[in-house]
């Protein structure tokens, strides 16, 4: 046999035909392979999404009965919590924040309350949400000896707890839109709160679907907060809430008390 020809049992170069199989082999393990993770991140986010939505759904139904937007359906209570917001969004009035500062003074006026306590981030010099509310419920009448600030309200979980532990408050009626209060009414119950809320005005649904997003992923940090043990970021001394004064009865309502010896005398003998 000549050394030119190939031996029978000698290794043969792959063939084009073998080479495209090949190809084809790897190509779909590859498929497979990132088929199966999409899979696994597809039911992640699946499994993820439906724990926020079971949030959010228990949240809103374990405080529904607890929130109004009815002025006369509101059970009486000392304090009025206002839960702070920017006073303004891009240089534009927040609508969002307008409706918590009237729908405090119209407690107040309406003798439903007899305090505010407004709670707001002011965390710089020149950001400061509980002087901006002092100054518009004193433009709405509300006098300031019956406002008290909390300047360390730097999250919705800060207001409440430190409404307790600060302020010394048990029961509080909260003032904010229905979706935010009925979070805040949620993380005082976690901290041993009586909280009830009254629901501002919700603005034009204009971003309606961002708001709401960001309230979902705000609802499930609070559970999260909670299951931590998260506190607030600060508390401080404790501080006197600023109350008017109840009014004094009218004398036609004082019941009128028995003359104890007119009626012993008439049954002397």
């Amino acid at each position: 046999m000549s050394e030119h020809w190939p031996r029978p049992d000698a290794e043969q170069p792959p063939t084009k035909h073998e080479h495209t199989a090949a190809a084809t082999i790897r190509l779909r393990l590859w498929r497979k392979r990132i088929g199966r993770g999409l899979s696994v991140l597809l039911f992640g986010l699946a499994s993820l999404v439906a724990v926020l939505l079971l949030i959010d759904l228990g949240i809103s139904l374990s405080t529904r009965g607890s929130i109004t937007d009815q002025l006369d359906q509101v059970q009486p209570a000392e304090v009025a919590l206002i839960l702070g917001t920017s006073r303004g969004i891009r240089g534009r009035p927040n609508p969002f924040y307008q409706a918590r500062i009237e729908a405090a003074a119209e407690l107040y006026h309406s003798g439903k309350v007899r305090g505010i306590l407004v709670s707001g981030d002011n965390a710089t010099r020149y950001y400061n949400e509980p002087v901006s509310m002092q100054k518009d419920l004193i433009a709405l009448d509300v006098p300031a000896d019956h406002i008290s600030l909390d300047y360390a309200g730097f999250r919705t979980l800060d207001s409440m707890v430190r409404a307790k532990e600060v302020f010394g408050l048990e029961k509080v009626l909260v003032v904010s839109q229905r979706f935010h209060a009925a979070r805040a009414i949620f993380l005082g119950r976690q901290f041993g709160i009586d909280a009830r809320g009254y629901a501002a005005a919700d603005p034009e649904r204009t971003g309606y679907l961002r708001v709401r997003i960001r309230e979902i992923l705000a609802r499930a940090a609070a559970v999260l907060d909670i299951l931590t043990g998260q506190g607030p970021r600060f508390l401080g001394d404790p501080e006197m809430i600023r109350l008017r004064d109840e009014p004094e009865p009218a004398l036609d309502s004082v019941p009128e008390q028995p003359n104890v010896l007119k009626a012993a005398r008439s049954h002397d003998y």
